[in-house]
């Protein structure tokens, strides 16, 4: 189950996003031809990607911005540049193209310390830019609870898409990754999950005095919870299979 698009886009080009996730894709081109090779691999995440242990005996503090253009594989990449996609363009929006440069960043070194503080001495790199992106989906989630995300959910050869409240989406999302990372042992590798909820709050809290400067819940009237301009209409494509009626 995870969202494909919400039904607001925004009206205006999002041109710091399109620019970041071009960023993200040409970085990642970069080195993607040696994945294969541990050698080299290791060699590069370990001077460029954030390691907690480096960081917090006062070394490698450039690879907290340094790692939030890093991925560790090709749908790493493509599940992060999706969640940017469909959270990011409503936000720039709504902070402009500077604010929104600033507040990017500003969340991914939240999440990126978040990651240190919970796992101070951990020798595993940590790379991707989840931590910048769930700032952005925190941010979203204060300015529109209500907007509608399309959900495609998969169980086994069934799948269906669902139009969902953000707030239920990103707030079971913000839940799984609090609820892992307490069950988690984040020093052992894996899913970074505290830097996705320290980037998620981070960004709430960044958001909070836009979301005030607005009119706040006055603000959630006006625009009752959806980002401030029509709702785009989605058409499914029509399915080839041939319809079969009863006999009577």
């Amino acid at each position: 189950m995870f969202p494909i698009r919400d039904h607001n886009p925004s009206l205006k080009t999002p041109y710091v996003t399109y620019a970041l996730m071009a960023v993200n894709i040409l970085v990642f081109l970069s080195y993607w031809g040696n994945l294969e090779n541990p050698r080299i691999i290791n060699q590069f995440f370990y001077n460029w990607a954030l390691v907690p242990e480096i960081v917090s005996r006062g070394d490698h503090y450039y690879s907290l911005v340094t790692s939030m253009f890093l991925h560790g594989g090709f749908m790493h990449l493509v599940g992060n540049m999706l969640f940017l996609w469909i959270f990011g363009d409503n936000m720039e929006e709504q902070l402009g193209h500077i604010g929104y440069f600033l507040f990017y960043f500003a969340v991914g070194l939240a999440a990126g310390m978040t990651q240190i503080l919970t796992a101070p001495h951990s020798p595993v790199p940590v790379v991707g830019a989840s931590g910048a992106i769930a700032g952005v989906m925190g941010g979203y989630l204060l300015l529109f609870p209500k907007a509608k995300i399309d959900i495609l959910f998969i169980f086994v050869v069934f799948f269906r898409i669902f139009a969902i409240p953000a707030w239920v989406m990103l707030g079971i999302w913000f839940g799984l990754q609090v609820l892992n990372g307490a069950i988690a042992d984040s020093s052992m590798g894996g899913v970074a999950y505290w830097e996705h909820a320290g980037g998620f709050i981070a960004g709430i809290l960044l958001t909070l005095p836009v979301w005030q400067r607005l009119g706040g819940k006055v603000f959630w009237d006006r625009t009752h919870g959806h980002p401030p301009h029509p709702e785009a209409k989605y058409k499914l494509s029509p399915s080839r299979i041939p319809k079969i009626t009863r006999r009577r």
